[in-house]
């Protein structure tokens, strides 16, 4: 064991200084912005930095166009330090007295009735919470959690930001939707070929879903008669409701609530739709962005046409 008082063993105590200064940069993005929130020199911002990858033996941030972009290493040494400063808060305040907000935003095919009926529940077991809920496009949430105006997104689409982290949680195949006296309602699985000379009620042109099912029924050599364009699952389901043709769909989370007026069909093609939680990859998750991701896995209802992917660390 080597001596403490031996100025040639290596370094091995712990610093909050040091871990100050990694989640002060996580969150600015340079040292100096870091340094001026937690009052310090730039030189010891950086010092602080250089310390600690020394005493880890990684490399926490590379520099990309004039700011700090941090490595795995960096996110996931932050991921481990939430647990002490979460009680370092506690301490330093009664934590009954703080009332802690998510910030979160989603389009309307999670936000209007899936996700208001979680944060329903959430809020009933966790009286301290706070939620102030968004409704926006895919692009429009982007850009909001870039930009630090909202902790958590929800989304069924992939994005290619930098900026941004994709924690998967639902994985489904695709299904067509259609009243129950359709004539293909009564189906167990429908094929493209099947939606040739059929009234199609699709997305709207500017969604990669519509160009992907384009490809499949002309693949299929069929031609569906389109009678409306949606922006919307939901919006889909209503006028296939309504007896205006059918739809493909992600099923999640519509067939929660529509299973009871219309029928939900697979089907059969490589079409495949994944939700995904939406976080920024340069600032730490709020731990109560953390409890909500936890609420959504494990109170999510299943059905028959999705299933949760594994978990896996949320700032993994």
């Amino acid at each position: 064991m080597p001596d403490r008082h031996d100025t040639s063993a290596p370094r091995r105590w712990h610093s909050l200084r040091e871990y100050d200064a990694l989640r002060a940069v996580l969150q600015t993005g340079t040292t100096a912005e870091a340094a001026r929130r937690l009052g310090l020199s730039q030189s010891a911002v950086s010092r602080s930095i250089s310390n600690l990858e020394a005493r880890q033996s990684v490399t926490l941030f590379t520099r990309e166009a004039g700011r700090l972009q941090p490595t795995q290493e960096a996110v996931r040494l932050n991921l481990r330090l939430d647990p002490l400063f979460e009680a370092l808060s506690r301490i330093d305040g009664p934590e009954e007295n703080v009332q802690e907000t998510l910030r979160l935003i989603a389009p309307p095919s999670y936000a209007h009735r899936f996700l208001v009926e979680q944060i329903g529940t959430f809020l009933k077991a966790n009286r301290s919470f706070f939620v102030s809920l968004e409704v926006a496009s895919s692009d429009d949430l982007a850009r909001e959690i870039i930009a630090d105006r909202f902790d958590l997104g929800l989304i069924g689409t992939e994005l290619t930001r930098a900026d941004l982290k994709q924690v998967p949680f639902r994985q489904s195949s695709a299904v067509c939707v259609m009243a129950a006296g359709h004539p293909l309602a009564g189906r167990s699985v429908v094929t493209p070929a099947d939606l040739d000379g059929q009234d199609l009620i699709a997305l709207a042109a500017r969604h990669a879903r519509r160009g992907q099912l384009e490809r499949v029924l002309a693949r299929a050599g069929a031609t569906p008669r389109i009678v409306a364009e949606v922006t919307t699952s939901f919006a889909a389901a209503d006028l296939a409701g309504a007896g205006l043709g059918l739809s493909v769909v992600n099923p999640f989370p519509l067939h929660l609530y529509r299973s009871r007026d219309l029928a939900f069909v697979p089907f059969d093609s490589p079409i495949r739709y994944r939700t995904h939680f939406v976080i920024s990859s340069r600032r730490p998750l709020p731990r109560i962005a953390r409890a909500f991701i936890r609420h959504l896995r494990l109170h999510t209802p299943t059905d028959p046409y999705s299933r949760q992917v594994e978990r896996t660390e949320d700032r993994d």
